[in-house]
């Protein structure tokens, strides 16, 4: 997999105001922008799930923690389908 590094610069007591190493806001970072690139649809499931790092699964919990649907579709979306399937 290809990637690419992004800087971020933070004041230096950060970490200690958190209470979390270097590694642990890196990873909340990653995951807290998944998250909202799901939520805003910039990206599917599967691409926020391999931004934030995690699998699948564990993304779609870490969704229903933060009360976040793992899916988009609406009521209207399903009564199209089940008439669809009844034809």
């Amino acid at each position: 997999m290809n990637t690419q590094t992004i800087s971020i610069d933070f004041p230096a007591d950060i970490l200690l105001a958190l209470n979390e190493t270097e590694n642990e806001l890196k990873q909340q970072i990653k995951i807290a922008l998944a998250i909202q690139l799901y939520k805003l649809e910039k990206l599917t499931i599967g691409k926020a799930a391999q931004l934030s790092g995690l699998s699948r699964l564990q993304f779609e919990t870490i969704l229903s923690e933060n009360e976040v649907p793992i899916s988009n579709l609406t009521i209207g979306d399903v009564i199209d389908d089940i008439e669809k399937l009844k034809s």
